[in-house]
């Protein structure tokens, strides 16, 4: 008796079956994505179009697949509720800007405490990014808001000064009112300025008002704001580029899913920590052309100048350092690391905020 062929008939048959059946489908996972910000800001178009690709591609050929919901522009949260839209569970994932927690996200401010740092994007991106996995605070900080850290640090380019009138000492700053946001008021503390706390919201009219007479800013703002209009003069001062904040999970969510999607989750961060410098980059460049092309007169302060200014301020940071300590946690450490990385990245800096 030949048992071959029935044996060749029932694989045949299976195969058959296999093949009407189609290929097996995956799991698909819903996942909200929040940002307060709207897609023309790059940290949220680099969501679209780098994070969200990259992750789809690394689940290929896994069991898993995502089914995603963009939610920007103050669809699910305003700018600086994200934490508390993920924290809630309304989104799983997404973008929270540190700048705007600075109390629940204190220590991820430490390059808006130390001006004059670095204006290379990448060595401040970097630093921060990577001091979360030597200082626990900085993880713990997300951590008891159920958030998981998954980096891709993004922030600002090197800050600079606008005005309405021409700056090329430190003492031409005397008696005029300059805007600056939030943390940024503190480096124009006993320079002779006023500092007037403002956002991109408020600077144009501000100082086509009179309320102020310049600006801190940072380029790309600077000219989507065509704040050249009204404040003509663009004095590089070289304050440095600024962390602002990285993309977390809902840390419960995130530790029930399975290592192919925490994975691809990662794999999703470290496309748009590229992307997301490299059009800053470009956008940079663009930034500048823009403000030259709309009158403006861009300028370097001189570095015997800017040393004066890193001096005359108090020592903010490790007012911000000791305030902390205070509260128990490592502000002090923190300073010191980030100082002591710039200087071990090759980083110039007129004042070492933690020397003192």
């Amino acid at each position: 008796m030949n048992f071959l062929k029935p044996l060749r008939s029932g694989a045949l048959a299976v195969s058959a079956a296999a093949l009407l059946a189609g290929p097996i489908r995956a799991e698909t996972i819903d996942v909200t994505v929040v940002a307060g910000h709207p897609p023309v800001f790059l940290w949220v178009k680099t969501l679209t179009d780098a994070f969200i690709p990259a992750v789809d591609a690394a689940l290929e050929g896994t069991a898993y697949d995502i089914a995603w919901l963009e939610a920007y522009g103050g669809t699910l949260a305003k700018v600086g509720g994200e934490l508390e839209a993920i924290e809630d569970g309304l989104a799983q994932v997404g973008i929270v800007s540190s700048l705007f927690e600075p109390s629940l996200l204190s220590l991820q401010n430490v390059t808006y405490v130390t001006p004059f740092g670095s204006d290379d994007v990448d060595i401040v991106f970097d630093t921060v990014d990577g001091m979360h996995d030597e200082i626990p605070d900085m993880r713990k900080l997300w951590a008891d808001h159920d958030m998981e850290y998954l980096g891709g640090g993004f922030g600002l380019e090197d800050y600079l000064l606008m005005t309405k009138f021409p700056v090329k000492t430190l003492a031409d700053l005397a008696g005029h009112k300059i805007n600056a946001p939030g943390p940024a008021v503190n480096w124009l503390k006993d320079t002779g300025a006023v500092g007037v706390s403002g956002n991109l919201t408020t600077y144009y009219n501000d100082i086509q008002t009179g309320v102020a007479e310049g600006v801190i800013v940072f380029p790309t703002a600077a000219a989507a704001a065509k704040l050249q209009e009204v404040a003509p003069y663009v004095t590089r001062t070289g304050f440095g580029a600024q962390y602002a904040g990285a993309i977390v999970a809902k840390k419960s969510w995130f530790d029930e899913q399975p290592a192919e999607v925490q994975d691809a989750l990662q794999v999703g961060v470290d496309a748009f920590a590229k992307a997301y410098r490299e059009g800053l980059e470009q956008r940079v460049a663009g930034a500048f052309k823009a403000m030259e092309a709309g009158g403006a007169t861009i300028t370097v302060l001189p570095e015997e100048e800017r040393l004066k200014w890193a001096n005359a301020i108090p020592n903010v940071a490790m007012e911000w350092a000791r305030d902390l300590d205070a509260k128990g946690l490592a502000g002090t450490e923190v300073v010191k690391t980030y100082m002591q990385k710039l200087k071990d990245a090759g980083v110039t800096v007129p004042r070492d905020w933690s020397a003192e």
